[in-house]
């Protein structure tokens, strides 16, 4: 096995929330907040809540469904449910750099796992749970960067389900080798998720995310069972199966110093990140024309090459509306917001929207894309019926760390979210509860949501 796998697992195993930057520490309790309003809100929809009578009704006890009513079902089952929840919705936080979405793929497994522990007599403190959203997001991002990307691998249930692993198997207190052994194992479990799903609307790419948490739970009790794994399970996967190629170099670059949950981007618009450039744009082209929706001739947008693809304007469903630029944009002038009201199935057969979308031209334009991933750049014209026009140029959008959105703007996303499922008075002292999670304990967060859901 390479040597900076295991140093990997080694630095996953010994950190402590005590040697974690009190930046980094806050950034944690943010993402953690943000995330579990991410399942709550995606726990309302349709599809995740029949797939979640189904599995409940095989279910026994033993960890918590974030839904109405938080009923129990085995650990696997409610960490799948959850991911899968927390995926459908397109608003949790995303790597700036590569491609990878930790959070919502390991904190389904780390809130499962933290209650399993829970029933067996062992306290679990935030600071615990906190650490191992931490270093989850590490072996996501480090993995993110070291391997070589094939084009139409969707990155779900790939080295996100990783990182997964080692936040539960951190959370378990494996030592280094036991940890890096369940990280091995879970090399084999990796996905096959395609970027071709989003255009076709297919939601099954969510269940991929949600199969992280999964993993989460499964890798380390196949590590304490015994299985083994080989010892380039995770060279071989990465390098020749489901990637083009793995440069280990690349996961020990600054350790312990550039922490990967800093170079994230959070979201407040409910669609693929690399649109949001684009919708910055138009936003400010919209403030100062400031058009009714029928005064709109057309809108020509020019972005970098990955979002450009981004162009269908008839997308068959909610999910695939997430990835099309021009039901965003329809969505922003029609409506005023592009959140998570901006893409329901009721949106979509707007025929307001539906004629306003096919007024969105995208293409691409090579010469932004030598920016990218340092930046994501769009330029956007908005013409009207009466001849006046403006074009916008965006180099990178609002939510990472050169233009966050505030603590106020992600804590009112929060609130939003998390009333779907919680009593008004179930979201502030949930709120309350994770901003001083450090200082407190799991069972009383868990306490704090079930006995306030709606």
């Amino acid at each position: 096995m390479g040597q900076q796998v295991e140093r990997l697992a080694e630095f996953v195993a010994g950190v402590t929330w005590e040697s974690i930057p009190a930046a980094v520490q806050e950034q944690a309790r943010l993402v953690f907040l943000d995330t579990l309003g991410v399942i709550l809100v995606g726990s309302q929809h349709p599809e995740v809540a029949s797939i979640r009578g189904r599995l409940l009704c095989e279910g026994g006890s033993g960890a918590s469904v974030y839904a109405r009513g938080f009923s129990t079902t085995d650990p696997r089952t409610a960490a799948l449910l959850n991911g899968t929840a927390a995926r459908s919705v397109e608003l949790g936080e995303v790597h700036r750099f590569a491609s990878g979405q930790a959070a919502i793929q390991a904190l389904p497994a780390i809130l499962a796992t933290a209650e399993v522990l829970g029933g067996d007599g062992r306290t679990v403190s935030g600071r615990e749970l906190l650490t191992a959203l931490v270093v989850g997001h590490e072996v996501t991002g480090r993995f993110a960067r070291a391997v070589t990307k094939r084009r139409l691998a969707h990155q779900n249930g790939q080295w996100p389900m990783l990182g997964a692993i080692a936040a539960a198997a951190r959370l378990r207190s494996f030592d280094a080798s036991r940890l890096s052994l369940a990280i091995r194992l879970g090399a084999t479990l990796v996905l096959t998720p395609s970027y071709t799903n989003v255009v076709a609307g297919a939601t099954v790419l969510n269940v991929a995310g949600g199969m992280s948490g999964f993993a989460g739970l499964l890798a380390p009790e196949l590590a304490l069972a015994g299985f083994v794994a080989q010892p380039d399970a995770i060279e071989e996967a990465f390098g020749e199966l489901v990637g083009d190629g793995f440069d280990p170099e690349n996961l020990n670059e600054e350790l312990g110093q550039r922490w990967e949950i800093t170079q994230i981007h959070f979201r407040l618009r409910a669609c693929c990140n690399p649109i949001y450039s684009a919708l910055d744009a138009l936003e400010q082209a919209l403030a100062e024309l400031r058009p009714q929706p029928e005064e709109v001739e057309r809108i020509d947008v020019e972005t970098f090459a990955f979002a450009s693809v981004m162009k269908n304007a008839d997308p068959p469903n909610y999910f695939a509306a997430k990835y099309s630029l021009p039901h965003a944009a329809a969505a922003m002038i029609v409506r005023g917001e592009t959140g998570y009201g901006g893409f329901t199935e009721e949106v979509v057969r707007d025929p307001r929207i539906a004629d306003l979308r096919r007024r969105v031209r995208v293409t691409e334009d090579p010469a932004l894309n030598e920016a990218v991933p340092r930046l994501k750049p769009a330029r956007v014209t908005l013409a009207l019926r009466d001849g006046r026009s403006t074009t916008r140029m965006v180099q990178s959008s609002r939510g990472g760390a050169e233009q966050p959105y505030s603590r106020d703007e992600l804590v009112g996303k929060f609130r939003e979210l998390a009333a779907a499922v919680l009593s008004e008075r179930g979201v502030e002292e949930v709120e309350s509860r994770v901003s001083r999670l450090d200082r407190t304990g799991f069972g009383e967060l868990l306490e704090t949501l079930r006995s306030n859901s709606r």
